[in-house]
């Protein structure tokens, strides 16, 4: 035996009557078919493409060329970042020694991008807890080998 149960307005007393908006059902619209000159419109439009030169492939972005790679060994030319923007924004005294390890130990290029402003790498040092840190790239010198010794 099945059970089937319909809910309608009528069924429940006034207390629980229904918005208008719910009671009425929407009309059906009605179905759409494709006409017989839909084909014609199309073999007009092959037609035409034919005649014209064929379309080019979309233009992609070039991929951007950077100066170095991911996982390359940096360090930071001190003269170039003492008189750098990125010194300054920082506030520090000039010649502070707390960053001293940014010239004298090893850094990992973690991420490379091309800003308004240029080519930046974002570089970790090995070893010092610190945040990674955005530097342009033409400030870093790069370490041919992976045993870098501390100067």
């Amino acid at each position: 035996m099945a059970f089937s149960a319909t809910l309608s307005a009528q069924s429940f007393p006034r207390i629980f009557s229904f918005p208008p908006s719910l009671t009425r059902i929407p009309p059906r619209l009605p179905l759409i078919k494709a006409s017989a000159a839909e084909p014609e419109k199309e073999k007009l439009a092959q037609a035409e493409k034919a005649d014209a030169p064929a379309p080019t492939a979309t233009a992609r972005p070039k991929k951007p060329v950077y100066s170095m790679k991911k996982g390359q060994i940096v360090r930071v030319d001190k003269e170039k970042y003492l008189n750098s923007v990125n010194y300054l924004s920082v506030g520090h005294p000039p010649y502070y020694k707390g960053l001293d390890y940014i010239y004298e130990d090893r850094g990992e290029v973690l991420d490379l991008r091309i800003f308004e402003t240029g080519e930046h790498a974002l570089i970790a040092w090995v070893g010092i807890p610190t945040a990674p840190a955005w530097l342009p790239t033409d400030m870093l010198i790069k370490s041919e080998k992976l045993d870098y010794e501390r100067i």
